[in-house]
């Protein structure tokens, strides 16, 4: 059975979801990315005398999880309880993830993905210099928690 779109009412027409009957619960949500940069790019960032680019993407991502409701037009804007990015070098170019909690009447599915999304970005705008070819892709929720829906963990992607 394919459930409905819950931002659209009997008539077709968009609308907020209300939230106000939902009880207010431990909600989480983990979120990922990968940004692919040649391997000039990678020691450039590495290498940065003037500090790790990964530091700014993070600071970044986490401001973006906390704006999401202006970005995204049918967030509710919540009070985050939590908010963790973590930026990283790896074999191809940064794997970034993200973490987001509240206690509140719905999820934090989006700000998890604001926040992985902006990270990504910002790791972009800092090595463009070095690569205008980078890659962001495999933007993806990885696991939520909390709320009338339960858990939902994504299925491990096959290696490539």
């Amino acid at each position: 059975m394919v459930k409905k779109l819950s931002h659209y009412d009997r008539a077709g027409r968009i609308r907020m979801v209300d939230v106000s009957s939902k009880p207010a619960t431990l909600r989480e949500a983990v979120a990922s990315v990968r940004v692919r940069m040649s391997a000039a790019a990678r020691r450039a960032a590495r290498h940065n005398p003037k500090g790790n680019p990964l530091e700014i993407a993070r600071v970044a991502g986490i401001a973006a999880a906390k704006r999401t409701a202006e970005l995204i037009p049918l967030c509710h804007p919540l009070l985050l309880s939590h908010i963790d990015v973590r930026a990283d070098f790896c074999k191809n170019g940064v794997e970034i993830s993200s973490t987001v909690r509240t206690t509140g009447p719905t999820g934090v599915e989006m700000e998890a993905l604001t926040a992985a999304a902006v990270a990504a970005l910002t790791v972009y705008d800092m090595c463009k210099a070095a690569d205008r070819g980078m890659e962001i892709s495999e933007l993806r929720l990885l696991e939520k928690s909390g709320g009338r829906s339960g858990h939902y963990h994504a299925k491990a992607r096959r290696a490539r």
